[in-house]
């Protein structure tokens, strides 16, 4: 019987597997062939690389548009779009020698354009190149990002921030689904391990048209690794060492591929000790411990490709308070917290013709709980989300292309602790949206609607009148969004890009329940069932410089808010804290982001960078003046001189950076926060693909904060009890191919 599964299973596979194949060759400018790019259709998941004679190909592929990839160090990436057609097509690829940032292509936005043909100006940044900043989490990474920086509890806990907003207001994505975890929570960091990811994109502003809710602020979209090569097997070892935490961070993967099928899988773990000031004091608590799983496995043929992924993380956190007891032990003291987050994706693709139907799947299980004093929790909420995200690419008609899409999400919040934060509720979203690009010459124009309904249900609890009522809530929060936008070639060195686009968010449950003392924060907190959804409508403009030698970039924003939810006192005292209620009025944020990297020739070794961000946010409260927002991070300037060598047969790759990145005084601050002082951070950063005989592998060192510079970030949750960020921190990483 089970030979004639197999045989009936290998014939379907046989007959789902068109003819189509593709061949090609790769040469540089000399008609010389180049062995060794990488190629890569992303869509299917499928990869491989060029040989001696610079040949490649690839078979089983769907009729239509084909988007490839072709990477290789040293030359300027292409992406190029190929339609087959007949069985058989062959192409030529050129690739010019290059030495700035590759042109990638963006999956995040609707139609996954390169970055240079893209509507969107996106930041995109690979995981490899935020850990040779020797950062020792990913948020820690992403706040190096212009535009992202991090609301932060010790180096445990970190909360992305998009140009002034953080919270419920930014959504983050991994594996192609939405991320629900109590993001609404100071004390509670993204649940994602940068191991197993392969890079990051960042949409900074309201991104509603195609993530519903939540993207009023924006997007990070995070890529997960890549599967093997065909008829490939890859082990992959990675070690980082971390001197302030005394931390260590362990990763070992597996990766495989035949012609259809693919399968990796990762596990990792870190543990660091309490963080050290440059004193020499820990700061009692912050120690913390990570374990992440992450296993994949894919099939594609020329009718469709479909990928399952599954990611475990779990969280052992120390919560500080102070700095007391001095020890380095990697065991979390009380109070402490523990996350288990799983995330459970699939994506597919189904090819009919000349359209194509992309469906994805997700379950994400949240099970957070916190300990006081003892090993019960003394809080436990498990949240259950299951997302769905279907979209219809149509026919291309000419030079546009549409989509028409549905999307929602059905979550439950249930409670088992003793206390409550939020009460027991269901969350249903529904939406609806289209979007078509239009390109002509060097021109493209862009736009799309959008429908959303939310719908929030509550179960009562406790006693009416007491701390911990909530009252059983029943609404429904609807919103229409739409967003425009323009790029342009203005020379052939020079884009602009405009857009303008709305968003919205609906209040969140500890928006409209709270009736208790909020943790950290000392104040009695009450909810407001009255709360309407936020509403923004942002402006953005991109100028974009490139030639062989010099780079420029400023991009420049206004974002208008109506009905921002925020806490005001109330002037009441309640159970020894003061009462804040939650309430709204208008707001506005401006600013923006500008940079140069500069290769001057004829040091072609020399890279020469500089960037700057500045973020206003404020409330328009009417007859009083203009209050400003608060955990507006301060205005940053950033300089890198970095070069690139090679040493004999035995360094390649090599590269060595020193960066100054100085923090300005935050002087304007809302009525519950304090000014911020400045102050200037150097870094040092050194590393390569080293070769010893037979073994290869990668190494990074870092020095981050050199000087053991004393400061306090505007944006540090420890900042109200007086307690410095990290002092001096030695990065050590090796990353071996096995």
């Amino acid at each position: 019987m089970k030979k004639y599964m197999v045989v009936l299973f290998l014939g379907l596979s046989a007959f789902l597997q068109a003819q189509q194949r593709l061949s090609g060759t790769v040469t540089n400018n000399q008609k010389q062939p180049l062995a060794g790019v990488s190629v890569y259709i992303s869509e299917l998941h499928k990869g491989t690389t060029t040989n001696e004679n610079g040949l490649f190909s690839f078979s089983n592929l769907p009729k239509g548009d084909i988007k490839i990839r072709f990477v290789l160090v040293g030359f300027g990436t292409q992406n190029k779009t190929v339609k087959l057609v007949n069985n058989e097509e062959n192409i030529q690829v050129v690739m010019d020698e290059a030495l700035f940032e590759m042109d990638e292509v963006i999956v995040s936005t609707a139609f996954n354009k390169m970055q240079s043909q893209n509507v969107m100006k996106v930041s995109h940044e690979s995981i490899q190149s935020l850990q040779t900043k020797g950062t020792a989490t990913l948020i820690e990474g992403l706040a190096t990002i212009p535009g992202v920086s991090q609301v932060s509890t010790g180096t445990g806990i970190g909360k992305p921030v998009i140009r002034g907003l953080s919270g419920n207001r930014v959504l983050v994505y991994s594996q192609g689904v939405r991320i629900e975890n109590q993001q609404f929570g100071d004390e509670h960091g993204l649940g994602l391990n940068d191991a197993g990811v392969e890079s990051v994109e960042v949409i900074k502003g309201p991104a509603s048209l195609l993530y519903g809710s939540d993207a009023l602020g924006g997007v990070l979209y995070f890529n997960p690794e890549k599967f093997a090569d065909a008829h490939a097997f890859k082990t992959n070892f990675s070690q980082k060492l971390f001197s302030n935490t005394l931390g260590s961070s362990t990763s070992l993967g597996i990766n495989t591929a035949t012609e259809n099928w693919k399968f990796l899988a990762r596990g990792s773990y870190a543990t660091h000790s309490d963080y050290s000031i440059p004193d020499g004091d820990r700061v009692t608590n912050t120690r913390f411990n990570e374990t992440d799983f992450k296993t994949g496995i894919g099939y594609s043929n020329s009718n469709f490709s479909t990928v399952l992924r599954y990611n475990f993380n779990r969280l052992d956190l120390g919560l500080p308070e102070e700095i007391g007891e001095q020890t380095k032990t990697k065991t979390t003291d009380y109070p402490r917290q523990g996350v288990d987050n799983h995330l459970l994706s699939l994506n597919s693709v189904v090819y009919l013709g000349n359209s194509k139907l992309d469906v994805d799947l997700g379950y994400i299980g949240n099970d957070r709980n916190e300990f006081e004093d003892s090993p019960e929790a003394i809080l436990q909420m498990k949240l259950k989300t299951f997302n769905y995200n279907a979209k219809y690419h149509l026919p291309k008609i000419g030079n546009m292309e549409s989509i028409f899409g549905i999307q929602g999400m059905y979550q439950t919040n249930a409670n088992f602790g003793e206390e409550l934060l939020i009460p027991d509720a269901k969350t249903n979203d529904f939406g609806v949206f289209g979007t078509a690009n239009y390109q002509w010459k060097s021109n493209v124009i862009q736009g799309g609607l959008r429908f959303d309904n939310r719908k929030i249900t509550t179960e009562e609890h406790g006693e009416e009148g007491e701390e911990g009522y909530f009252k059983a809530i029943d609404q429904s929060f609807d919103s229409f969004n739409a967003s425009l936008g323009y790029k342009t070639d203005v020379t052939s060195n020079l884009i602009l890009r405009l857009n303008l686009a709305s968003g919205f968010r609906a209040p969140n449950l500890a928006e409209l329940t709270s009736n208790g003392v909020h943790e950290g924060t000392n104040r009695y907190e009450i909810g407001n069932a009255n709360l309407k959804n936020e509403q923004n409508v942002q402006t953005d403009l991109n100028l974009e410089y490139k030639n062989t030698h010099f780079e420029f970039f400023v991009n420049g924003f206004y974002n208008h808010i109506n009905n921002y939810i925020f806490t005001a006192p109330t002037g009441a005292v309640q159970e020894d804290n003061a009462v804040f209620e939650y309430v709204q009025e208008d707001a506005k944020l401006y600013g923006g982001e500008i940079g140069i990297h500069l290769h001057p020739h004829p040091l072609d070794w020399l890279h020469l960078e500089s960037s700057f961000e500045t973020v206003t946010g404020k409330k328009q409260s009417q007859g009083t003046g203009d209050d400003y927002l608060p955990l507006i991070p301060a205005n940053n300037w950033n300089n890198t001189i970095r070069t690139e060598f090679k040493i004999g047969d035995w360094l390649r790759e090599g590269f060595a950076a020193l960066s100054w990145n100085a923090t300005f005084t935050q002087n304007n601050v809302s009525g519950f926060e304090t000014r911020t002082g400045g102050y200037s951070l150097v870094n040092f950063g050194f590393g390569g693909k080293i070769t010893l005989g037979k073994t290869v592998f990668n190494l990074n060192l870092n020095g981050n904060n050199l000087l053991n510079k004393t400061y306090i970030a505007h944006l540090s949750r420890l900042k109200t009890d007086g307690i410095a960020n990290m002092g001096r921190n030695i990065v050590l990483g090796l990353n071996f191919e096995l």
